[in-house]
C-alpha cells in the first residue's frame, strides 16, 4: 500500500473518498475541511448549534467532529477500492466551549492494512483544549458493502 501526503480540499476530498457528503452529519453540524491527507484531517465547526441545554458544547458533538476527521483521514489511508468504518471512538472532555469556533486536527497514531487509528485533539479559537480523543476505524473492501453502491 503507497501512502500519498497530498493534501486534498473542497469537492476533491469527497470524491477522492468515493462519497458525496451531501446529507452526512458532519454537513448538519456545519463542520468544514480545512485540510486533509491520511496522515493529518483539520476541521473546524461552530459552537452554536452543536450545544446542549446549558448552551455549553455538547460532549456529542466533539465526539462527532473526531470521528469525522478520523474516518476521513482513515479513507484517504484506505484508497479507492476500500472503505473505513469507525469502530472504537474513546474521548475525554477537558472544559467546554460556549462561542465560536471549535478546532480539530486528526493525526496518525497507526496506518495498517485492516485498521487506521487517529489522535484527535480539539482546541477553542483561544487553542485552549477542549476534548482528547482517539478513533479507530475499520479497513474493509468496498465490494463487501454492497449496500454502499446501492446509496450512490
Amino acid at each position: 500500500m503507497t501512502i500519498s501526503t497530498e493534501i486534498i480540499s473542497g469537492a476533491d476530498l469527497w470524491q477522492r473518498i468515493d462519497a458525496d457528503g451531501e446529507g452526512a452529519l458532519s454537513e448538519k453540524m456545519g463542520i468544514e475541511i480545512l485540510e486533509a491527507s491520511p496522515l493529518r484531517v483539520v476541521a473546524r465547526m461552530p459552537v452554536e448549534g452543536n450545544t446542549q441545554p446549558y448552551r455549553l458544547l455538547h460532549g456529542g458533538a466533539s465526539c462527532v467532529l473526531a470521528e469525522t476527521v478520523a474516518s476521513i483521514a482513515a479513507a484517504l489511508h484506505a484508497g479507492p477500492d476500500q472503505i473505513a468504518l469507525g469502530t472504537e471512538l474513546n474521548a475525554s472532555h477537558h472544559r467546554s466551549a460556549t462561542s465560536g469556533d471549535i478546532t480539530a486536527v486528526a493525526s496518525q497514531v497507526h496506518g495498517g492494512r485492516t485498521a487506521a487509528t487517529y489522535e484527535v485533539v480539539i482546541c477553542d479559537d483561544a487553542d485552549r483544549r477542549i476534548c482528547t480523543a482517539r478513533v479507530t476505524c475499520a479497513i474493509r473492501p468496498r465490494s463487501k458493502h454492497a449496500a454502499l453502491d446501492r446509496v450512490r
